[in-house]
This record gives structure tokens, C-alpha cells and sequence, in this order.
């Protein structure tokens, strides 16, 4: 069994005329693709064999670009992948040694895309820049390739490993990242909808943990929106609605959590690469099982009909009569209820309160920030001032979360780095009693409703 993968060169720079074709450098798109292209490769399998590049400084600069992002790469510059005849690749294929087993190529169009025509029935239409396909080739010998031999086992694109990249093509779709709302519910709930659906496959993947992110502030601006209708209009209806988006958040917690703590290892275990790749180890297993588990919700039967009787209520008529009187008023009403109860609560805090408390009002500044984003330009001067406070509540449920997972794994550490994650915990904690204070010292929210 053979496995090829397949990768176009990042996006390339057409500035300067007196270049040659094989002399263009990436431009800067090209150069921020290059780290989640690196990323999703890793995980893919793609750079676990060799790596196989054109001369041309495009593709010598993308493979540097994984070079420095996978340092164990093993890499060679080949020219003859300098061609945009997929029979030449095809040719130089079939003369590769049949002791490897897993071929990496970093090469152009339209070769790549005719050699994968040639090789899977059932190809892809394009290859993008910085987009890749992984082959699978049920041969022993790589003389034996030949038309339709191979099954395509992977085709993913920049938007599909990279949130940043997935967020430029949505917006040059003509997709707006936040519509002024209080007008019409429904149109916000719609466009909430669609971002939830267009997330999901990034969400799937797991190549970006960006993709999770933004899919629980999809969530919750959701939930938000059905609350305030709630609290304004009265109605029932909604109620079970509002429990599923608690439960879907609340099933990808532990999958953020780690995302998030995974990211921070290098920064908490700095100067000591054994603790780091011990606790790195201990949580990608975990990371993974989650994902695994999140991918298996997402695609059930019972998520879907949740999310398809979701749309059907606030597509009705019935929904649209609801809140078809709903003004900024209404909303500004339900931002200072939210805002008084804020103030309450934080003047209860004490140095002494549980660090759920801290939690509650998080989630409370999240509420008030996703309102408030309903009508954008109403709202920028308070907006700043919640992100600023947000940022901090933020830091606070960081290191309790660091914590956490660090106690947890404790009992079954290696003993070498025992006592290393013990002086770790009590400066977390530390960190963590010094935000505390940080917070009570600023009090409550002063925002003219």
C-alpha cells in the first residue's frame, strides 16, 4: 500500500514582471497559509515520509514554510517536479523507491490536479493553493500506478484547516460577521444558523481549534437571542431550545478546554522539555477522544433533527408575529437588567467566594457582550470596555482550568516530573488569586444604558 499526498505550492506573488515563472515568491497570503498548511499536513500523515519539492521558489519557500513548523522533516529539492504535465509526474513517480511507502510532493497546477484525475475516479474539480490531496494506492511497486488505480482518501483546502483563511473566502462571499439585528430576529437567528453549518466541517476536521471556538460563540449568540426574546415577550416556546444550545455547548467544554491548555504547555513548562512533552503527551490522547466524541454528536441523527426543528420555530409564522414588535428599546431594557444584575453580583463577591461565582458573571459578560452586538453601532463604546473585562474574567477561568487538568494528572505523572508539576499548580494558583484580586478591585460595570 502506497500513500501519496499531493500539495500545491502557497499563493505566489505576480509583482514584479522581471521574474521568471520559476523565480515568483510567495506573497503575503501565501506566507499566512503556510503554518496551517503545515499543521494539517502533520496531522494528516503528509510529512511522515519524505517530502519531495520543485526548484521553483514557490514551492522551495512552501517547503520551507513546513520545514520550520515540522523540524524533523525530511525533505529534497527536485526539479523535475518543475512541470505542469502530469504525465511527467506520473513518469517520475514510477521510478521512486519501493521501500518508501508514504511520498509527499510539492509541486503545481495543473499537473497535480490532472495526475489526481488520472489516478482516482473520482477527483476534485480544483486544487487551490495551498490545498492538498492524500492518495491511497493499493500497490506494492510505484511502476505499477496507472489510471484510476488509487482511491482519494483526502482533499482539504486553506478554508478547511484554517480559520483565518475559511473567514477571508466567507467574506468575500458576501457573508457579513455580524448583522445589526434588533429589527429583525429572525434574520439574526438565520445568519447564526448558517455560520453554525458552515463551521461544522472545520469543527469535524479538528485541524483548527479556531473552528470550535467560533462554533460555541456561535451557540451561544443563539442562545442569547432566544433569551432576550424570552425576557421580553414571555413566551414558553423557547424553553427547550434553550436547553439543547446549553447542552451542545456544554458537550464541546472539555474539547475547548484542552485546546486551550494544549496551546499554553510550551509557555507553562518553558525551560523544561520534559515536562512538556509529558503533559503534551497526556493530553493529545484526551484531545482526541473528545474530538472523536464531539464528531460522533455533531453527526448523529438527534443533533440534526435538534438543530432542523430549531430552524423550522423561528422560520414560522407564528415566531415572526412574536417578534415582530421587537425594538432596540426592548433589547436596551434586557441589557440593563442584565447589567443591574452584574453590579449585584459582583458587589456580593469576596476574596473568599468560590471561583464559581467568578465563572457566573463570565458567562454573564458574555450574555451582555452578544446583546449588545445585536446593535453594533449602539453599543462600540461599551463593547470595548466589556471585551477589556471579558478578557480578564477569561484569564481567570484559564488558570482554573490549568489547574484543574494539572491535579487530575498528578497521581499518575511520572515521578521525574513530579515535583516540577507541583511548583507548576502553586504558581498557577498564585497567577490565579492575583486576578482574583484584580477583578474585585475593579467592582462593577459603569455603562450608561
Amino acid at each position: 500500500m502506497k500513500h501519496l499526498f499531493l500539495v500545491r505550492h502557497a499563493k505566489s506573488s505576480w509583482d514584479d514582471d522581471n521574474l521568471s515563472d520559476r523565480e515568483r515568491p510567495l506573497n503575503g497570503r501565501g506566507e499566512q497559509q503556510l503554518a496551517p498548511l503545515a499543521r494539517a499536513l502533520r496531522l494528516s500523515g503528509g510529512l511522515s515520509g519524505v517530502v519531495y519539492a520543485s526548484d521553483a521558489m514557490r514551492a522551495q519557500m512552501t517547503l520551507t514554510g513546513l520545514q520550520t513548523h515540522c523540524r524533523a522533516l525530511s525533505a529534497i529539492t527536485e526539479p523535475a517536479l518543475y512541470t505542469f504535465d502530469h504525465k511527467r509526474l506520473a513518469a517520475w513517480l514510477q521510478g521512486m523507491d519501493n521501500q518508501q511507502d508514504r511520498v509527499t510532493l510539492v509541486a503545481h497546477n495543473p499537473a497535480l490536479l490532472e495526475l489526481t484525475a488520472w489516478l482516482v475516479k473520482h477527483a476534485p474539480f480544483e486544487l487551490p493553493t495551498a490545498s492538498f490531496v492524500h492518495l491511497v494506492l493499493p500497490i506494492r511497486r510505484w511502476q505499477d500506478i496507472s489510471k484510476h488505480v488509487g482511491k482519494l482518501e483526502t482533499f482539504l483546502t486553506p478554508k478547511d484547516f484554517s480559520y483565518p483563511q475559511f473567514e477571508r473566502k466567507r467574506r468575500k462571499q458576501g457573508y457579513e460577521a455580524n448583522a445589526s439585528a434588533t429589527a429583525d430576529i429572525p434574520s439574526v437567528l438565520s445568519q447564526q444558523m448558517d455560520r453554525l453549518q458552515q463551521l461544522e466541517r472545520g469543527v469535524m476536521l479538528g485541524l483548527d481549534p479556531e473552528f470550535l471556538h467560533q462554533y460555541r460563540i456561535a451557540l451561544r449568540r443563539s442562545r442569547s437571542v432566544a433569551e432576550s426574546v424570552v425576557d421580553v415577550t414571555g413566551t414558553t416556546t423557547l424553553r427547550p431550545f434553550l436547553a439543547q444550545f446549553k447542552r451542545h455547548a456544554g458537550a464541546t467544554s472539555l474539547l475547548r478546554d484542552l485546546h486551550v491548555f494544549i496551546d499554553d504547555v510550551p509557555v507553562l513548562c518553558e525551560g523544561n522539555p520534559e515536562l512538556t512533552a509529558t503533559l503534551t503527551n497526556w493530553a493529545d490522547p484526551r484531545a482526541a477522544k473528545a474530538q472523536k466524541q464531539l464528531v460522533k454528536r455533531l453527526t448523529s441523527k438527534r443533533y440534526q433533527d435538534n438543530l432542523a426543528h430549531w430552524g423550522k420555530h423561528w422560520r414560522s409564522k407564528a415566531f415572526r408575529e412574536l417578534t415582530r414588535d421587537l425594538k432596540a428599546k426592548d433589547i436596551r431594557k434586557r441589557i440593563e437588567r442584565q447589567l443591574s444584575r452584574f453590579n449585584r453580583k459582583t458587589a456580593e463577591l469576596l476574596h473568599s467566594s468560590p471561583d464559581n461565582d467568578i465563572h457566573e458573571l463570565r458567562k454573564q459578560l458574555k450574555r451582555l457582550r452578544y446583546l449588545m452586538e445585536l446593535d453594533t453601532k449602539a453599543w462600540q463604546g461599551s463593547l470595548k470596555t466589556i471585551k477589556q473585562r471579558q478578557d480578564l474574567y477569561g484569564t481567570f477561568q484559564d488558570l482554573c482550568t490549568q489547574i484543574t487538568l494539572l491535579d487530575g494528572y498528578l497521581p499518575e505523572a511520572p515521578r521525574s516530573v513530579q515535583s516540577a508539576l507541583v511548583t507548576l499548580i502553586e504558581t498557577l494558583d498564585a497567577r490565579k488569586q492575583a486576578v482574583r484580586k484584580d477583578i474585585l478591585a475593579l467592582g462593577g460595570l459603569n455603562i450608561p444604558v
